[in-house]
């Protein structure tokens, strides 16, 4: 992991059916500069300055990871992974299955 990576990445709804994984600044900056303009917001200009501060080293990474989570949230975009989704989980016994 270098310097610029998140501890945990984000993931965030991209579209109607993708879900897209943000791991590092790189990414948020991307995600950014792709959110159409007439939705940007005082919480999208928060969580872009966080990135750009934590870029140039005058904030830790985990708090432009927090602004980005921030801004996801409010833009009801952001997606909890903590559980499996049942498609991503494979199957433990049957046909092409591993046996435990």
């Amino acid at each position: 992991m270098n310097d610029r990576t998140f501890d945990r990445p984000v993931f965030v709804r991209k579209g109607e059916f993708m879900v897209e994984e943000v791991e590092c600044l790189a990414d948020a900056f991307e995600f950014l500069q792709e959110w159409p303009k007439n939705r940007r917001g005082p919480i999208f200009d928060t969580a872009l300055r966080a990135c750009q501060r934590a870029y140039d080293g005058q904030v830790p990474i985990s708090v432009a990871r927090e602004a980005f989570a921030g801004f996801a949230r409010s833009a009801k975009i952001l997606e909890d992974v903590s559980a499996a989704m049942p498609w991503m989980t494979a199957p433990k016994t049957g046909r092409g299955g591993v046996t435990a």
